[in-house]
């Protein structure tokens, strides 16, 4: 079987509050494991920045290529997810390991959301100072301004050999979460449709394949507003994605 790994974007890894668990990728894995895939999800640090997670990531594959005999997998990266896996990809000499990569939502140019939170918030209400003070990590969110992911691009080429494709998505903001209006505005204003957190011109690297109706929680099957509930399991658009890139011998 082809593997395939999912890999989390920001805030991602599965929450568990008793015998409540919010995973990753709701379903997504099963729906793959269920097409004839061979499917983990992996776990990274939540909040911290692009070069810790990638270095999980990298331990992460190294730990469990045994599940599936050594075979380079098909990774896909949600999120932030899909600057780890760039990164690891040229940094951290994990290419043999890597069939292909895909990359879902990911802020590949930064989001314009990341740098209006770190100057409203972080700077203009200190919150960056009590945030240093208990010494936490959220270099991730600084990892997705757009200043850094510039600098990341120039710095972080893609790996020749290795095949890089995307998924972007939007909504208009009528069917977006009541919560993500003010990102949706703030993002549509400098960098157009987007899904509440990326804009689809940021989503952008490689082989672009679509443009999913979906935002940016409903991409991994978190169902948040109206539309995404009447929309329902976005699974079957992962399954098509992946069957574009790595199909099964029966398919």
């Amino acid at each position: 079987m082809i593997p395939i790994v999912l890999h989390h974007g920001l805030c991602g890894g599965g929450i568990r509050l008793g015998k409540v668990s919010w995973p990753s990728f709701r379903g997504i894995d099963k729906a793959l494991d269920g097409a004839g895939y061979s499917v983990k999800v992996t776990s990274v640090h939540p909040t911290a920045g692009i070069e810790r997670r990638a270095k999980q990531l990298k331990q992460w594959i190294l730990d469990n290529r045994k599940a599936w005999d050594g075979q380079p997998v098909v990774l896909v990266a949600h999120s932030l997810g899909g600057l780890d896996a760039r990164y690891m990809l040229r940094r951290l000499d994990m290419a043999e390991h890597v069939r292909a990569l895909l990359t879902i939502c990911t802020p590949h140019r930064g989001s314009p959301w990341a740098d209006w939170c770190v100057e409203n918030v972080g700077r203009r209400l200190r919150a960056m100072d009590l945030i240093n003070h208990l010494g936490l990590d959220i270099d991730g969110v600084l990892d997705v301004t757009t200043e850094r992911c510039r600098q990341f691009n120039a710095d972080v080429q893609d790996v020749p050999g290795i095949p890089y494709f995307s998924i972007s998505a939007s909504q208009p903001w009528r069917k977006m979460p009541a919560f993500s209006l003010v990102s949706w505005r703030v993002i549509s204003k400098i960098d157009g449709p987007n899904d509440g957190l990326v804009s689809v011109k940021s989503a952008h690297w490689g082989q672009h394949l679509a443009t999913w109706r979906a935002d940016h929680w409903h991409s991994v099957n978190k169902r948040l507003s109206r539309e995404a509930l009447k929309v329902g399991d976005i699974s079957p658009n992962y399954l098509a994605a992946v069957r574009a890139i790595a199909p099964l011998p029966a398919d």
